[in-house]
């Protein structure tokens, strides 16, 4: 397998034939849902007896499942996982107002990131108190498990709770997104299982702040001015091309990717 090449179906949930993509606690042979779960199963996407479902636990492993009655899931084969990328990617992008938070995360999600970290900057407009603080970061949870839902991920990304910008320096594998930036040749390389891409504020970082997470490496994304959470997504887009396919680990059950 050449680097970047994605091993055949079925070692990716998305690759599977099914209806619909659910994440529940764990994947016995037999799925009871409720809630939300048993709601868009039934009433929002209207399955009915028989159609193929997959059903992820949200750390990589899924199954398949088909629907038997109402509810109720049947597996048809077994327990998977997912290969892992390599890179791990992370995306720390400084908080800004209204919905734009909730877009950003979206879109990593379904760019494949594992790690999500909203954080204040010098230039952050919105600072929210603890308790708002913390109301946003669970709704920005929710938004990733639908997002993953709809993009089929076996594992779902880790979105940090809010976190001053300082908390991200010292990472080995460190860059910042900015226009006039090296191009991604430049700064592929490096040590670390993660890369770590900051994307500033509107109105960028200060040079503070830029001294502070030095020496980290600079990523270009194009000579125009992009609003923040263009950044954010555009960066992760831009690393996507760093990722191979790692050998599955020890004890993965199911079939090993091709």
């Amino acid at each position: 397998m050449t680097p970047g090449e994605f091993p055949t179906a079925p070692a990716w949930a998305a690759a599977a034939d099914a209806s619909a993509h659910l994440f529940v606690p764990d994947l016995p042979d037999t799925l009871e849902l409720d809630g939300d779960d048993a709601h868009h199963l039934c009433r929002v996407l209207r399955l009915r007896a028989g159609e193929a479902v997959t059903a992820a636990d949200g750390s990589g492993c899924w199954r398949p499942y088909v629907v038997a009655a109402g509810a109720r899931l049947e597996a048809t084969g077994p327990e998977q996982k997912e290969p892992e990328l390599h890179p791990r990617l992370a995306v720390a992008f400084a908080l800004t107002k209204g919905d734009k938070p909730e877009l950003a995360v979206q879109k990593l999600t379904e760019l494949g990131v594992d790690r999500i970290l909203p954080v204040l900057a010098d230039r952050s407009i919105a600072r929210p108190e603890p308790d708002r603080a913390a109301a946003q970061v669970e709704r920005w949870r929710r938004v990733a498990r639908e997002a993953g839902r709809q993009c089929r991920r076996a594992g779902l990304p880790e979105v940090a709770g809010l976190a001053p910008l300082a908390s991200l320096a010292g990472h080995p594998r460190l860059g910042v997104a900015e226009r006039g930036g090296a191009p991604l040749a430049a700064v592929a390389a490096g040590a670390g299982d993660e890369v770590l891409i900051v994307v500033g504020p509107e109105g960028g970082l200060t040079d503070s702040e830029v001294e502070l997470l030095a020496p980290a490496f600079r990523l270009g994304l194009g000579p125009h001015v992009l609003r923040a959470e263009t950044a954010a997504v555009a960066a992760a887009a831009v690393l996507t091309v760093l990722r191979e396919i790692l050998p599955p680990s020890a004890g993965t059950t199911g079939p090993e990717p091709g």
